[in-house]
Parts: C-alpha cells; structure tokens; sequence
C-alpha cells in the first residue's frame, strides 16, 4: 500500500518540482536608505572620474595635506549627492532620481573625461541647441560603453532591487534626519580645510564645473532662470534710426559677402606665420589677415548672437532682453540683406528676421553627402539668382550675403574637407579624437582650414565676377576656435574665463575690390596697418556698420575698425 501511495504520489511531486522550479527566487528586500548611499557612493566615486583626475593634476594636492584635502573634498562630494538624493527618498521618486543622477553623471563624464570640457549653463545652452546631425558626430562605441558601464547597470540593478517602504511620517523622518546629517558632514569637510578649498576654488575654477552631477543640474538650473539666453522670441528694435548715404553719380552698389567662419584657430592660418601653408590661395589674392583678433565666446551658441550684437561681450552676457541685431540693422539702414547656413544648428537667432536658406534648400548633387551634409562650396552655387530675387529697390542700395560655414566643425574634421584638398596625410578618420595620434589629429584639422582657404578665394573670384555691377568685398570671421589636443583639451566650449587662447583667438580676413576701395576710402593698405592690433567680436558689428557706410546712433566709432581708414582717408584727401 506504502508502494502504490507513493507511485501515485510522484506525479504530484513532479508537478511540485517543476512548479517549484519554475518559480524565481524572491528577490531580498533592503532599505532605501541602503540604495541611496551606495548611489552616492557610487556617483561621488566613480561617477566624477573628471573631477578626481583634475583634482590629482594641482599642485595644492602634491603634499599630505593636499591628499587630506582631496579625501575631505570627496566626502564632500558624497555628502552632497546625498543631500540632493534625500530630497526625493520616497516610494515613487527615490529610483527614477537615482536613475536620472546615474546617467547624468555617465555622460558628463565621458564627456569631460574624453574631451576635456567642462559643464557650465554657456555648454548647456549650446548642448540645448544642439541639432540631431551634431549629435549623431558625437556617438561613438567608447561613449556606449561609458554610458552602460558607470549609468545603465548600475541603474538597472536598483531598478531590480525591492525596497522595503516604512510608513510615510516614518520616512519623512527618516529623510529629514539624512539630509540634516549630509548637511553636517558637507559643513565639517568645508569647514577643516576652508583654506584650501577657497584656494582651490578661486584658482581652478574649472573644478566647481566638474563636480557630477550637481553641474548639469545646476547649469540647467541657471538657463531655466535666465531664458533670455536661449529664447528670441521677444526682441527689442535696434537702429531704428539707420540709413545708407547717398550713392555718389556713377558709383556702383557694394555687394560684401561676410563669412561667419566655424571653429577655425588663428594661429593655424598660413597667413598669420603658421608653420603650414594652409592658406596658398588666399595668398595669392591679396587679402588682408589680422592677427591678433579674440572671440566673444567659446562656442556657437555664444559667440554668434555675441558678434551680431551691438554691446560686447561682457554686456552681452549680463542683458536682461534680446535685441535686434547687426542683420537686422543692415535691412533697415535699406541694403538687401540674405543669409545662407550651411550648418543644421542654424543662425542662432541673428538671422530669424531676414532673408534666408537653410542647409536643406542649399543641397546639391555633387557638393552634399547622402546624410544632408554639404561641403561649404554649395554656399556658391545658384547665388546670383538668389540674389536676383531679392527686393529689387534694396538691391540698388547694396547687397550683404552672410554665408555661415559648416568650416572646421568637429569632431568629425575628416568630413568636412573634400579628397582633393587633404594635403596633409594621414589624417584622423574617426571622430573618437583621443584614439588617434596627434599629428594625425593636426592633418585633419589643417584639411579642414586648406579647405576653407579655398571656399573664400572661390567666393572672392565669384565677386570679381560681378564687379560690373558691383563693388564687391568679403569678410571672413571665425565664430570661435579650438582646442587639438593641449592639455588634454578638445573640441571648444569652456568657459571664457578658464579657456585656452586657442579656443579664443580667430582669424578675421578681408578682401577689398579695386571700386570698393576707391568709393568707400577703405584701403587694404591702411587695413594692413593695423593686422596687429588687438581686436575681438565687439568689433564685429560696428566694423561691418562702417564698411557699409551705415549711419545711425548705435554706431560705436571707436570699434569700427573699417571707419579708422574711411577716415583716415578722408582727412589725408
């Protein structure tokens, strides 16, 4: 009987087992509190890679109080993180904070880490601007592998784990208990080496930019709070009172091409001493190069809305409105005024309420890859029937094209030079900058300048085309330049204060044809004069003002640098 019981019964326990085993193992339960100091932990460790091998490279942290220091700073650090993730210790928001935190701090640093940048609300307007092309140049395999390593598992791994919830006024004290003891220790480690920290911080500022992920949400923080920045939408007038002198009998209108350059260094400019003949045609065409010119910022974002305006660029920062600006003023003075951009991140605003093509409209077959991108020669094709369609009245007064260059634009430099102008051989053919040799890194960067060397003297041929018509000029200018390499550093965007020359010093090139020369009073040779002498983007809109001959009150003499040689001129005559 024992027998058949037991026959009868091994389906049974069959079917136990299999069920049994079928079943996953219950997951173990812990405390949040458990979660959110292994987060920290984690983000204040691991998650500030950047922050640490900064930190290491001072001098302030070569002797034992130094190392003392930079273990006080981390558990600041720490200390810090907990307090932001004690703000949302409860049920519903402790894991997608912790989550949010995780992947913030992963991608801020890699890109500190790989590029040498920093996170500041001037790179956070410029990351918010960012179009979809220059994102995709950014992705690389390295950067996925950041991203899963130091964000996603760790974040998926919480996302696993059940928490064991008290009841809510017990978790309010639990929370309020936390983030009065964060606040302590932050306190104490500040307070022990208050010196050195206040030392550190006036010194290297960078260092309170790298601190993950309190930058991003800071610099955010700051944007939200100051939307004039990044929102054109409501726009005071400027110039009003603009107007054009009087053609004299005989003369012909000018038409000024004005280059707003992209990403080009002045110091890897052949015509400014460089070591490389990057620049053989312009050579050849008698332009002016000066030498000795600064940005306004350190990246698009910044450094074009900076140059078109009239303020400068310590007042540009501190507006509390947006205005019109050098575009704008030109159209009123009566010139007819066009903008064409070869970038997909657009204008910026500067051209918003003028005539313009964006980079779709300028696609053509021989000159625009499969994935939109167009060599900056496009810019050329089919401009005099672009101009042709301009108000007809306007264009007896003059025409002003601004053409915006895709130019130097990295980190993808190799894209941005056609085969036949790569001089400099091999060049680095990956946008991963840190995996390739410098001097390979150098070749694709001059490729791109050799190229750009080209497009302007095609642009000053097309103008010497049209001088039966006109009196044609053409003006180049960077918007910012770049950093290859030194120190660790690439690519731009730091912020001004702390950023290398060569994110900040740019090539502003002019040619003058013979008739725009004899009208306007403005010679190459007394522009030649000056190829030295410290300038910078607040120069830019007042300079263009008086190479135009535009008359209005917010025409600031003393930075026009074309008006010094009308006047000049003048008085000798």
């Amino acid at each position: 009987m024992l027998a058949s019981a037991l026959t009868s019964a091994r389906p049974l326990i069959r079917s136990r087992a299999r069920h049994t085993a079928a079943e996953p193992a219950p997951r173990l339960t812990s405390r949040p509190l458990v979660w959110l100091l292994l987060a920290a932990l984690w983000i204040a460790s691991v998650g500030n890679l950047a922050l640490w091998r900064a930190l290491a490279a001072l001098p302030e942290l070569a002797n034992g109080r130094g190392l003392a220091f930079g273990l006080a700073f981390g558990v600041a650090v720490t200390a810090l993180v907990v307090m932001l993730l004690s703000l949302f210790n409860w049920r519903w928001t402790l894991k997608p904070a912790i989550a949010l935190c995780l992947l913030t701090a992963a991608g801020g640093t890699y890109f500190m880490q790989t590029y040498g940048v920093v996170i500041d609300p001037t790179m956070m307007v410029n990351v918010l601007l960012t179009d979809g092309r220059e994102a995709r140049e950014l992705f690389s395999w390295p950067m996925v592998g950041a991203l899963l390593v130091l964000g996603v598992l760790p974040a998926a791994m919480l996302w696993r784990a059940r928490l064991r919830w008290p009841g809510g006024w017990h978790q309010a004290r639990t929370n309020a208990i936390v983030f009065v003891a964060a606040c302590a220790v932050l306190a104490l480690s500040g307070g022990l080496f208050f010196e050195d920290l206040s030392s550190t911080m006036r010194n290297h500022k960078q260092v309170r930019y790298l601190i993950n992920p309190v930058n991003t949400f800071y610099s955010l923080a700051r944007v939200g709070h100051r939307p004039v920045q990044r929102n054109g939408a409501a726009v005071l007038p400027l110039g009003e009172d603009a107007r054009l002198a009087a053609l004299a009998p005989g003369a012909r209108p000018p038409l000024v091409l004005m280059v707003v350059g992209e990403t080009a260094r002045a110091d890897h400019i052949g015509l400014n001493g460089y070591a490389r003949d990057t620049t053989p045609e312009l050579a050849r065409a008698g332009v002016v190069s000066l030498r000795n010119v600064w940005s306004c910022g350190t990246n698009t974002a910044a450094s074009v809305p900076c140059m078109f305006s009239n303020l400068g660029r310590e007042a540009f920062g501190d507006r509390q409105a947006n205005t019109e600006g050098l575009a704008d003023v030109l159209q009123r003075a009566g010139l007819a005024v066009l903008w064409l951009d070869n970038q997909a991140g657009g204008c910026k605003g500067v051209c918003d309420r003028v005539p313009k093509v964006g980079y779709q409209a300028l696609a053509a077959p021989g000159l625009c890859s499969d994935d939109g991108e167009c060599l900056d020669e496009v810019m050329l094709r089919d401009l005099d029937a672009r101009i042709a369609q301009l108000p007809p009245e306007r264009r007896a007064r003059g025409v002003v094209v601004f053409m915006h260059q895709m130019g130097s634009h990295g980190p993808a430099y190799y894209k941005r030079s056609p085969a036949k102008f790569k001089p400099f051989q091999p060049e680095c053919a990956t946008n991963a900058l840190q995996q390739c040799e410098h001097a390979q890194l150098l070749n694709a960067y001059d490729n791109t300048i050799r190229y750009t060397d080209h497009f302007l003297a095609s642009a000053i041929d097309w103008l010497k085309g049209q001088q039966s018509q006109w009196a044609p000029a053409m003006v180049y200018v960077s918007d910012h330049g770049e950093s290859l390499g030194e120190n660790n550093l690439y690519l731009h965007g730091l912020p001004y204060s702390i950023a290398p020359d060569v994110q900040k010093r740019v090539p502003w090139i002019t040619w003058l044809s013979p008739a725009f020369q004899q009208q306007s009073g403005i010679t190459s040779a007394c522009l030649a004069r000056q190829q030295d002498v410290k300038l910078s983007h607040d120069n830019y809109f007042h300079s263009t003002l008086g190479l135009l001959g535009v008359q209005t009150q917010v025409l600031d003499r003393a930075h026009d640098l074309y008006g010094r040689c009308r006047r000049a001129q003048a008085q000798a005559g």
